[in-house]
């Protein structure tokens, strides 16, 4: 598992956190404002997705 950290502009949120959760295994996205209130942090656990992940034989 890893924590994901992504700084970007209010409207883009959405789309980061669907394309994390489509490439990764993730828990809940979480949001919280940057000091200056202009972006947001996302945070997010994330562990490989299965898909991504090379065949265990």
């Amino acid at each position: 598992m890893f924590e994901i950290r992504v700084i970007c502009p209010p409207d883009d949120a959405d789309h980061i956190a669907a394309t994390l959760t489509a490439a990764f295994r993730v828990g809940a996205v979480r949001r919280y404002p940057t000091r200056d209130g202009q972006r947001v942090r996302l945070y997010v656990t994330a562990d490989h997705s299965k898909t991504n992940t090379p065949d265990q034989r």
